[in-house]
């Protein structure tokens, strides 16, 4: 990975690595912790302050619309503030929730907490697309987002670690104290590096980080590409919000609520199905369930590295044929050890779409107009599955069994590889927007060996 100072200097190559593993801090953090600790900790957390399910039930619901809502809040400021900004300060209040958290017995004031970090779990991955952008290579890019879509599992993986010990301590406050301050004590860390590497300037008063192979941050070229059909203006956050009339643009919006609606309800509702819908025990199901966490420590990565030699859609074909194929599992043959097999491929599928899309995004755009695409694909993706949710259990009222969602699911599969066939190739001149004059990605994505 190559990186350039805003002096035009290049970094040592450990910068990007660094970033990256940070990116993905921020991704375990938000999501691990803020999102998916309470979930683990509510049976403790119940007996001790004595709510009931109801609650816990609007808890989820709130932390769901917190998402939506900073998705939305993250975009806007990333575009006036800067996206290094904006993800340091969703890290940093993440940590001060998990630290505040456990200081209070007030149901309210934890659901208010719980409801801020389920929405810094969105605004922290808003301006991601434009933060690798600046610092990662075009051609590491896919493996780069890949590792980070993947923070989720390792925060999950971090959770089953540390929760058995503090619970059986019955010190589930102590295990919120951990996470928070080791979560602040990252975020400073973070803050201090993207100082460094100039990250919390904006693309007008810094050049961008990433070297594409040509002397991006050169001043002459760039006046010289400002020039060429107002390529300026196109990286501004105005030409981000016109983003609407561009028809890739949209099809990536679309697939991404179709991934919120087909993806998040099959996680959400397999134990269930496995083991109320099949007859399997718990133990089965929960055999499946941390298949699919250690699967997708790796997945994402893996099948990041192998869209930068193949192409992003490539990869997304193959992923949403995995997708395909673990649906149709569970609907014709949920026996024996069959569903073990879906839930295999379905963690192939599932990780790396997260890491896929935005690596086409940072691939195809650049500056505010990718913080603004992406941005809207959060937030698409946030209604999608509040939508596929309610699907799922209207379906499940109506018709008595789940598989009928699974149904659907498997003919959104098909929906989503035709719609990903429609896009124009990650890097073409058809798909470049807020480029710099001549995307140069294009030369490298036709070589016949990349990276």
């Amino acid at each position: 990975m190559n990186t350039k100072q805003s002096t035009g200097k290049r970094s040592s190559p450990a910068a990007g690595f660094v970033v990256t593993v940070l990116l993905t801090s921020f991704v375990a953090a938000t999501y691990g912790f803020g999102f998916y600790l309470f979930a683990q900790l509510v049976t403790d957390m119940r007996r001790d302050l004595g709510f009931d399910y109801a609650v816990v039930g609007t808890i989820t619901a709130a932390g769901q619309l917190g998402f939506l809502v900073f998705a939305l809040l993250g975009t806007w400021l990333s575009t006036r503030i800067g996206g290094g900004q904006v993800t340091i300060g969703s890290v940093a209040l993440c940590g001060l929730c998990l630290v505040l958290l456990p200081t209070t017995d007030s149901i309210v004031l934890i659901a208010l907490l719980l409801t801020i970090m389920g929405g810094t779990a969105a605004s922290v991955y808003v301006p991601l697309v434009e933060i690798v952008g600046r610092v990662v290579d075009y051609r590491h890019r896919g493996k780069v987002l890949g590792l980070v879509s993947s923070g989720t599992s390792y925060g999950v993986v971090v959770n089953s670690i540390l929760v058995p010990g503090f619970v059986r301590d019955d010190n589930w406050r102590g295990l919120w104290y951990s996470v928070g301050f080791g979560t602040l004590m990252v975020t400073v860390v973070a803050a201090v590096t993207f100082h460094r590497l100039g990250l919390f300037r904006s693309d007008e008063k810094a050049a961008p980080v990433a070297a594409h192979g040509t002397d991006a941050g050169d001043p002459d070229s760039r006046k010289e590409d400002a020039g060429k059909e107002g390529a300026g203006k196109d990286d501004s956050a105005r030409a981000g919000w016109r983003m609407v009339l561009v028809r890739w643009v949209v099809i990536v919006w679309v697939m991404k609520f179709l991934n919120g609606f087909a993806c998040m309800p099959f996680q959400n509702y397999l134990s269930p199905y496995l083991r109320e819908g099949l007859g399997f025990d718990i133990d089965f199901a929960a055999q499946v369930w941390g298949t699919i966490g250690v699967i997708g420590m790796f997945a994402g990565f893996a099948v990041g590295w192998l869209s930068d030699r193949i192409g992003v859609r490539a990869s997304l074909v193959i992923c949403y044929t995995l997708f395909f194929l673990s649906s149709v599992l569970l609907v014709l043959a949920p026996v024996g050890f069959l569903p073990m097999v879906s839930g295999v491929l379905f963690a192939l599928a599932f990780y790396p779409i997260y890491g896929l899309v935005p690596a086409y995004v940072s691939k195809s755009a650049s500056g505010a107009a990718a913080t603004v695409i992406f941005g809207v694909t959060n937030v698409t993706q946030g209604v999608g599955g509040i939508v596929g949710n309610y699907t799922a259990g209207f379906l499940k009222n109506v018709t008595g069994d789940f598989m009928w969602y699974y149904v659907v699911v498997a003919v959104v599969a098909v929906v989503l590889g035709f719609l990903t066939l429609q896009l124009p190739r990650e890097g073409s001149a058809e798909s470049a927007l807020g480029k710099k004059g001549p995307a140069p990605e294009t030369r490298t994505e036709t070589a016949p060996s990349v990276g």
